[in-house]
């Protein structure tokens, strides 16, 4: 690469993206985003590099004072092409909260003729925010500077060309840069022209639309404003749907903080979104509906949509069967053995899953702080030509920590053949081959699974000497059924004995800590299955 080339990666990189669009979604552009995309290779570098800069930046609005690199020289000069274009707006009217993001604290004292310094910015704002509600030119809120003000018109055309390109608003024009840097590293997957984030124009607006409805969520805005301009009629896009659902649950959720029961029983009852049946029963529980709770209680016991279900479901049941007036009988649970460990204070705080470590170090085995990573890991080493297959619509830029569907509900279905075979190494035995191998060949590439800074040889041979195939199996399976879920919730620590080949697994809990419920599941799946798995309770031994 050039030394030019180099001041100029993000230029590189812009244009990558809309080289990859103008190839694989041409179908899907209006008249104005075609013409954006044939018009922007043809003006001045400088002019495209300004450009780039400011879509990359916070915000629509910019000082041209601030706009200084070297490599662009003038920003006055280099805005020109731009402004020819109607790509940027030349002193443009802003709003108060604008005016407050571009002026210094003393700018702001001067233009609203505050003689007290001692008034902070946030102050100032929240007192005139309210009396100055009309946007005014730079000028026109009598700021005595020469600057230029621009703002970037083409700011919702570069979004919506940046969702086209990942699928997604979360990843942003940084992956780029991480790549180049080596910071991260992605597996290559075949895209083809199949393989879309989109299918129709539509999909786009809908995502767009969704999202927006998403952000004033997170903004506390008012749920049932935002619940009107949610679509009541279903996506035909499964992909769109649940991200639907999913804004149902949160509006949900936002009702049920403000006690606001019926208004959240509504939206949990049109909502098919994982964990919303619950969440209704839950809100009939508190708004005293126990006898019309039951029957649904029951009807979803009998077909929980999962384990997290099922397990909460045993929990309340009980509870509204007393208040229905009804006889309960007491349930008994098997219980993982338990390890009570009495260990002295230390001057410096250490973790306490570290003491126990190092307690059981020397008991003749070796002890590893694993918590959720080494089993991912092994199951993503072995399942990597499985997880990376190029199925139509998980990959389709260069970017992908991993498959786009990855927690859809036919994310398996879809690859089943393939974990099929993968699975199968475990009982032919080629599965350790495989294994280091991948870790070999694939050695730091981003995977939803494989922690790699947690993972070094020693471990992992460890872990394939003394943890059968058949217990890995077992493990594998039950993360294949629900990976959103099921990633997480192992127990922290693993101990191996080498020498005879066998290993168990520890969950630590320091004094008043308890069992979450997806270790309860783990540590319950595990004992059905004769996985060794051990609880170890710690209390601190008193100073004498």
């Amino acid at each position: 690469m050039s030394v030019s080339s180099e001041r100029f990666y993000y230029l590189h990189n812009f244009q990558q993206v809309l080289d990859w669009v103008a190839t694989r979604y041409d179908d899907l552009l209006d008249d104005a985003e075609r013409a954006f995309l044939r018009q922007f290779p043809q003006l001045p570098q400088a002019s495209r590099a300004l450009l780039v800069r400011m879509v990359m930046r916070k915000g629509e609005v910019f000082r041209a004072g601030r706009l200084r690199y070297d490599e662009i020289g003038c920003s006055v000069q280099a805005a020109e092409p731009l402004i020819a274009q109607g790509w940027l707006t030349a002193d443009p009217l802003l709003d108060i909260d604008e005016l407050f993001s571009l002026l210094r604290k003393n700018e702001l004292l001067a233009a609203f003729r505050v003689s007290d310094n001692t008034t902070s910015k946030t102050a100032l704002h929240a007192e005139l925010c309210e009396v100055f509600t009309e946007p005014r030119t730079l000028a026109g809120w009598q700021v005595e500077t020469d600057e230029v003000v621009y703002r970037v018109a083409v700011g919702p055309l570069c979004e919506r060309l940046r969702l086209m390109f990942f699928g997604n608003l979360s990843q942003d024009w940084s992956e780029f840069v991480l790549s180049d840097l080596g910071i991260y590293r992605y597996e290559t997957v075949a895209c083809s022209h199949d393989s879309r984030a989109f299918r129709a124009r539509q999909d786009i607006d809908d995502y767009l639309h969704l999202h927006d409805c998403r952000q004033r969520i997170a903004e506390e805005d008012d749920p049932q404003t935002v619940l009107q301009e949610i679509p009541a009629i279903p996506f035909e896009n499964d992909w769109l749907e649940m991200r639907r659902n999913r804004l149902l649950f949160l509006i949900g959720r936002q009702h049920e903080r403000r006690m606001q029961w019926e208004l959240a029983h509504e939206a949990y009852a049109n909502c098919a979104y994982p964990g919303a049946r619950l969440r209704r029963l839950r809100v009939l529980e508190r708004a005293g509906q126990c006898q019309q709770a039951l029957p649904l209680a029951e009807a979803a016991f009998a077909q929980p949509e999962s384990e997290a279900e099922r397990q909460a479901l045993l929990r309340l049941l009980p509870r509204l069967r007393r208040r229905c007036g009804q006889t309960v009988a007491r349930q008994r649970r098997l219980l993982p053995e338990r390890i009570d460990l009495v260990l002295p204070c230390t001057a410096q705080p250490i973790a306490v899953e570290c003491r126990v470590r190092d307690h059981f170090s020397t008991d003749g085995g070796t002890v590893w702080y694993v918590e959720n990573t080494l089993i991912n890991s092994l199951f993503g080493l072995l399942c990597w030509p499985a997880v990376f297959a190029p199925v139509p619509g998980a990959f389709f830029h260069p970017f992908h920590h991993g498959p786009a569907d990855l927690h859809s509900p036919d994310f398996h279905r879809r690859r089943t053949a393939l974990f099929d075979a993968c699975l199968a190494q475990l009982d032919d035995g080629s599965y350790r081959q495989a294994i280091l191998a991948t870790y070999d060949s694939k050695f730091g590439i981003q995977s939803p699974f494989v922690f790699w800074n947690s993972l070094d040889a020693a471990l992992l041979e460890t872990a394939l000497a003394c943890v059968p195939p058949a217990h890995l199996k077992v493990l594998f399976v039950r993360l294949l059924a629900d990976i959103q879920a099921n990633r997480f919730g192992f127990p922290d620590l693993i101990q191996f004995w080498p020498q005879q080949a066998r290993y168990r697994m520890l969950e630590v809990k320091g004094p008043g800590d308890r069992l979450q419920d997806n270790q309860l599941r783990w540590m319950e799946y595990c004992m059905a299955h004769g996985i060794p798995v051990a609880v170890c309770h710690v209390q601190w031994q008193e100073a004498a």
